[in-house]
């Protein structure tokens, strides 16, 4: 398949993959919120030109992983979470999905891991540089870090997520400020009310 698959075609994939209902809910819910917030972002500055069909399919995407991560019983392998991504890669290749939808689920995990990361921090993924580079990649990654799949699922605003990622070294955080200042930063408000998540 070459072409982008459809909103409906996504969502099938998600149920398909999905161990549970309950899973399904909670990782669709969050991939259809990051899509809705990548929808915000792409209108100031920073998302012009970019291809908002390739943004939308990337959102409804980056987390399918996820699913290959969870038991029968719904519960999370949390010690290889990082590993979702490339999880996730391997799911699209099976699906004969387009490379261009690929790397939204490499190259979305915090504000990107590099060579370094992978090996200072002994993940348990190949070393490599799993960074977003197209305008679409950085928008999506940036637009995943306003939502959690936490328990109960959460919206983080800009200075939480911040201090969340400053364990990782004080140049995540720098990295994350220059997306902000590229994209701008959401109205989180709204969308918590319509999906009752609350902001922390």
């Amino acid at each position: 398949m070459s072409q982008l698959p459809t909103v409906a075609e996504i969502t099938a994939l998600h149920r398909a993959y999905a161990p549970t209902r309950a899973v399904f809910e909670k990782v669709h819910t969050h991939c259809v919120i990051v899509g809705r917030i990548a929808e915000q972002l792409a209108t100031g500055p920073g998302g012009a030109g970019a291809d908002l069909d390739l943004v939308r399919a990337g959102c409804l995407l980056h987390d399918i992983g996820v699913y290959r991560l969870y038991d029968e019983e719904g519960r999370l392998d949390g010690a290889n979470y990082v590993r979702h991504g490339l999880l996730g890669v391997e799911i699209l290749r099976k699906e004969g999905l387009p490379e261009s939808l690929h790397r939204f689920c490499s190259c979305h995990t915090g504000v990107g891991l590099t060579r370094h990361d992978v090996l200072s921090r002994q993940l348990p993924i190949p070393v490599d540089d799993y960074v977003a580079e197209s305008a679409e990649e950085r928008l999506v990654m940036y637009a995943d870090k306003f939502h959690s799949k936490s328990n109960p699922p959460r919206f983080l605003r800009p200075d939480t997520f911040a201090a969340k990622i400053r364990r990782f070294g004080d140049d995540k955080v720098v990295a994350f400020q220059a997306l902000a200042e590229e994209f701008g930063t959401p109205e989180l408000e709204p969308l918590a009310a319509e999906f009752g998540h609350r902001i922390t």
